[in-house]
């Protein structure tokens, strides 16, 4: 038995593959627009079929995200909320009852300012079951990846277009979870197209690993998310989803958390 065999996220990806299903993972920043909020959109995407989300906890100078993201980081940031207060708001979701998959999208300058293994013991007793962390390199993950097998936590790592065929295997090796794989080369962001050569580049690493794909940059209709998903094991949507976020952050909370489900709802009928 492995440290990963009760992971919920190990679990999910293996419940939908037996199944024939793919999976939807919404990306929303922790704590944007507050964290009841937050609690309360986890709460209604599982209500819709959701099996696992994101949670992208603020930095101040994000990797890869794009203008949206981003402004979401720095409101939340200018707010004060600090990585305790949002560990403790998805512990107040897991009590009670949420049953989402949870990954945390870090830094790695979080995590190593609170240390490694005081992160991960602390994400994983909080409630959350993985991370990504976009500046780990795979020189780094080496020490990293096991380490949060042993807490019980999946390191998800991502692959770029532009990463060399070999590195891919090495980088697809050190992944748990799923691999995520990012649709362009840049940053996040709404696009109305993905390039044709993202299903062919997945298919590829497929034949290379039984690790879950999962392909994430630029998906923001369910027409994108039905066509990432004939070669993926599931879609990531990150910018359109706090996009809306940020459109109804001044209205009452059960509009918001309403209209931003009823996209997501949007988003997972095709996987359905």
């Amino acid at each position: 038995m492995t440290n990963l065999d009760d992971n919920r996220l190990v679990k999910t990806f293996a419940e939908l593959r037996s199944a024939g299903k793919k999976a939807l993972l919404p990306f929303i920043t922790a704590a944007y627009p507050d964290l009841e909020t937050t609690q309360a959109l986890l709460h209604d995407f599982e209500r819709r079929g959701v099996r696992a989300c994101e949670l992208g906890i603020p930095f101040s100078d994000p990797i890869a995200d794009g203008p949206t993201i981003q402004a979401s980081y720095g409101e939340t940031l200018a707010r004060g909320v600090r990585v305790g207060q949002i560990l403790e708001m998805v512990r107040r979701y897991r009590e009670a009852g949420g049953r989402l998959a949870l990954v945390a999208m870090v830094s790695y300058s979080i995590i190593f300012r609170r240390h490694p293994e005081a992160w991960l013991a602390a994400a994983r007793e909080a409630g959350f079951d993985a991370t990504i962390v976009p500046d780990l390199s795979l020189e780094e993950a080496g020490g990293f990846e096991p380490l949060a097998a042993s807490c019980g936590m999946a390191n998800v790592m991502l692959v770029a277009p532009t990463t060399p065929q070999e590195r891919k295997l090495r980088i697809a090796a050190h992944s748990r979870g799923f691999i995520y794989y990012v649709s362009v080369a840049g940053i996040t962001g709404e696009r109305d197209r993905l390039p044709p050569e993202t299903t062919a580049a997945v298919s590829d690493l497929r034949k290379h690993t039984d690790t879950p794909i999962c392909v994430g940059f630029g998906i923001s209709n369910p027409q994108t998310v039905r066509g990432v998903c004939e070669a993926a094991d599931g879609a990531i949507v990150g910018s359109a989803i706090v996009r809306r976020i940020s459109d109804a952050k001044d209205a009452p909370r059960e509009r918001l958390v309403e209209q931003v489900g009823r996209f997501v709802g949007e988003l997972l009928a095709p996987l359905l």
